[in-house]
């Protein structure tokens, strides 16, 4: 084929084609498709490796993943998901981010590569994990509440710690004045997203009523979610974390099944080029580096969850059975894991894209055989049969 360049539309449509063939198969075989996007894009790495219109596709997708978790968290919502959870939800981060920030430092990597990698540790994929709640006919088991709302909680964390890692990798140095400086444009960032929600947007559900049919209205709406989500890169944050906190702007019109289902389609034909492209980054020419130190963290990784889910159920108020069934159904990372780890650098996206496809295949084990390892370390006591006693 020579120096033969193929039309742009070609190749973009045998993308979508390509990512349509491998999701479809992984809804047969049950395999999650952030991980067959993931794959994919490693095998077709050298094809497609720096692609600036593939990566723009896949950074709407991520936005518009955010940008429609924050719609189902107003303001109230949110205090009162953060209070429920909030033992579970801080024992998550102290094991699975700071300990593993501890496991790396001992490794000799330095506080911001710490930092990345405990990330990458601490992120639950919540798309995996509700999906096969739903799929497996668990989600009106006592444990699912927990979990979900144990998810929620991360989902709140990682905007933030997103937003903290792009402000570290800036290339500036550490002080603490620049760090200060961070907090205050996450907490000006936050004061604005709940003083606009709340004298704008909360008066506007008429409006929407009014103007969702129109064909025009989803440019609105999409527009807001990638305008505040440049507004924290222009800020020197993650759009991550603005699209999470437009989509709480957007929450404030109390129409969120409506928007939901303006934005969904769109999400979903982007966000799988975010997967891919973050394969594509992925070269493993080299083989797997740090085999010592990815062993570990995978073994902690497991571990380190079981407990969290373990611990955090019985403070939510669950048996023992229970507890360790939501553990067992916690160590799958996804998206967001994904979302940290692109913004690390040579062996380190490397490393972490191979962690995230091990847990993730771990994760889907474990959660299978959750119910059947609780009840034989948990089996049902048969109650004594009561024996009539003849009569004389």
């Amino acid at each position: 084929m020579g120096d033969m360049q193929l039309p742009i539309l070609l190749v973009t449509g045998g993308i979508f084609i390509m990512l349509f063939a491998v999701g479809f198969i992984g809804m047969k075989i049950r395999i999650p498709g952030v991980v067959l996007y993931i794959l994919l894009g490693i095998g077709l790495g050298g094809y497609f490796s720096g692609n600036r219109l593939l990566q723009l596709g896949g950074e709407v997708g991520i936005v518009l993943l955010f940008f429609m978790l924050g719609m189902e968290f107003p303001v109230r919502r949110l205090a009162g998901i953060a209070k429920k959870v909030a033992p579970a939800g801080t024992l998550d981060v102290v094991l699975n981010l700071f300990v593993t920030m501890g496991i790396c430092l001992l490794f000799g990597f330095d506080w911001i590569t710490s930092f990345l990698l405990g990330g990458v540790v601490y992120g639950t994929s919540s798309s995996i994990t509700a999906k096969i709640l739903e799929t497996s006919k668990r989600m009106a088991n006592p444990e699912s509440e927990f979990l979900l709302g144990l998810l929620i909680f991360e989902d709140l964390v990682a905007p933030i710690a997103v937003a903290v890692l792009v402000s570290l990798t800036a290339g500036t140095a550490i002080t603490g004045f620049a760090f200060a400086l961070i907090v205050v444009k996450i907490v000006g960032l936050i004061i604005g997203a709940i003083v606009i929600g709340h004298l704008v947007f909360s008066r506007l559900g008429s409006f929407v009523d009014r103007h969702q049919s129109q064909d025009v209205f989803i440019l609105l709406v999409v527009g807001i979610a990638l305008s505040y989500g440049g507004l924290a890169l222009m800020l020197n944050l993650s759009e991550v974390l603005g699209a999470f906190l437009a989509g709480i702007i957007l929450a404030e019109v109390k129409r969120t099944q409506v928007l939901e289902h303006l934005v969904l389609q769109v999400r979903d034909l982007f966000l799988p080029l975010f997967f891919f492209y973050f394969g594509t980054t992925i070269t493993l020419g080299d083989g797997i580096p740090m085999v010592p130190l990815l062993i570990v963290l995978v073994l902690w990784s497991i571990a380190g969850k079981i407990i969290t889910g373990y611990y955090g159920a019985r403070f939510y108020g669950l048996s023992k059975k229970v507890s360790l069934r939501a553990g067992l159904s916690f160590t799958q990372r996804g998206e967001f894991s994904v979302i940290i780890a692109s913004m690390a650098v040579d062996t380190i996206r490397v490393l972490s894209g191979i962690f995230i496809l091990s847990s993730a295949m771990i994760g889907l084990l474990l959660f299978s055989l959750a119910p059947k390892i609780t009840t034989a370390l948990f089996p049902k006591k048969n109650k004594p049969r009561k024996h009539k006693v003849p009569e004389a």
